[in-house]
């Protein structure tokens, strides 16, 4: 009962303009939400391409879209635990840190070794995934 409680705050919390969408509003902020929803579902194949912050952008659109795709993200069973700590407290779980940290340590060399970027690429890449792993790690657990 309280999760629910929960999940209801944190619909209210998403979606602070309930009686101002239009429905083209509607459509596009679902449209938005469809879009992030399978970029995040790619992403969980494909190393490269994050996952979370797709997840968390389909949630924020459909809080304003579709009250019934919000409660599924929000009640799912892998994902909505994650959604609602970030939301709530802007937490990410050290075992998801640790996930992520492992995935970019691996997958990033690999894609640079095959894909042989000129030197300043490189180091592009290199000082973005330091900050987004520094952003990562300096959230609360």
């Amino acid at each position: 009962m309280n999760n629910e409680k929960g999940i209801e705050e944190e619909a209210q919390m998403l979606n602070r303009y309930p009686g101002n969408h239009t429905t083209l509003k509607r459509l596009l902020w679902l449209l938005g939400g469809l879009i992030c929803l399978v970029l995040a579902l790619v992403g969980a194949f494909l190393p490269l391409l994050p996952t979370v912050p797709f997840l968390l952008l389909a949630t924020a659109c459909f809080a304003r879209s579709s009250e019934r795709l919000h409660r599924w993200l929000l009640t799912h069973p892998r994902f909505g635990n994650l959604i609602r700590a970030w939301h709530q407290e802007g937490r990410i779980p050290r075992p998801v840190k640790r996930r992520v940290t492992g995935i970019v340590t691996l997958t990033v060399p690999l894609a640079l070794y095959f894909s042989r970027p000129s030197p300043w690429v490189w180091g592009l890449i290199a000082i973005v995934l330091i900050f987004a792993l520094h952003f990562i790690w300096s959230r609360p657990d």
